[in-house]
């Protein structure tokens, strides 16, 4: 029974990892209604910008990890103005954005590759002499430890955003209807631009903290969003808490189904999981 403390804390941290890459993508599906694909990308460019800054130039890890943050954020939002802003001009179909962003993944991981190769790296200098805390018989390195206050910190200033600020008033007018919005006076392009920036920076920081954490390669986005995905739709897809419920309660499907057999089978649960909610609650535990 040893195991248990162990397991739980496993879950705790995995579902703090989802619930980051859940709530920036439910964050851009909300107010746009697109299947972003390529935002999984954006937790690679943010782990390798923090290799290239912090291992690579030797500038200051804070330093290392802003600049990391902000230019998946900016990436995010040229993405979005120069390929997602003008189909959606056009009126394209929810099939076109979704090939193009399909291409936007494929993209940016080939670049990636291309300047970092396909080689793993991993962004602490200090491996093997982390600091290691014992929670209730579980054992939870620092970095861990940091990726669970970051979630919950993020989690806590999204719904201040949406609870008490014009901007979250404005992203909620602009998931409920893009056109009213217009006419009542948002600025709607300014809005989403701001959204993908916001959504793209949480990816990117999700990507750091993986990297801190296990170590980076340029298709790390893939499975993140993938885990993301499929918590958002547990959760109730375009549902920001919905997204928070969903990846905490994936984190201990995934970590307690794999307590009697291989680890290997973890991906294969999640997706079991996942076709169990299409099936019989595709809207999720939080009905939009």
């Amino acid at each position: 029974m040893d195991i248990i403390p162990q397991l739980i804390v496993n879950s705790i941290i995995a579902g703090a990892i989802y619930s980051m890459v859940a709530l920036g993508f439910n964050l851009i599906y909300g107010t746009t209604k697109f299947f972003d694909l390529g935002y999984g990308a954006l937790a690679a460019v943010g782990g390798y910008s923090v290799f290239y800054f912090y291992k690579g130039l030797g500038l200051n890890l804070y330093v290392a990890i802003i600049l990391g943050i902000l230019i998946s954020g900016a990436i995010g939002l040229i993405i979005y103005r120069l390929v997602y802003a003008p189909l959606r001009k056009r009126k394209s179909s929810g099939m076109v954005l979704l090939v193009a962003a399909l291409g936007v993944m494929t993209a940016v991981q080939s670049i990636v590759a291309i300047l970092f190769t396909s080689q793993f790296q991993t962004l602490s200098r200090s491996a093997g002499n982390e600091a290691v805390y014992n929670i209730f018989g579980g054992v939870i390195t620092q970095t861990q430890l940091i990726i669970l206050i970051l979630g919950l910190l993020i989690m806590a200033a999204i719904g201040l955003m949406f609870r008490y600020t014009l901007f979250g008033k404005a992203i909620k007018a602009v998931g409920d209807d893009e056109e009213v919005s217009k006419i009542v006076g948002i600025n709607t392009v300014k809005v989403i631009g701001w959204v993908f920036f916001i959504g793209s920076a949480i990816a990117g920081l999700a990507g750091i903290l993986v990297g801190f954490d296990t170590g980076i390669e340029p298709t790390m986005g893939l499975s993140l969003l993938l885990k993301g995905v499929i918590a958002s739709i547990i959760g109730g897809i375009g549902n920001v808490y919905g997204g928070v419920l969903g990846a905490f309660l994936l984190g201990f499907i995934e970590n307690f189904g794999i307590w009697q057999i291989s680890g290997e089978w973890k991906d294969a649960i999640a997706f079991g999981v996942l076709i169990l909610f299409l099936l019989f609650r595709p809207q999720g535990i939080l009905k939009l």
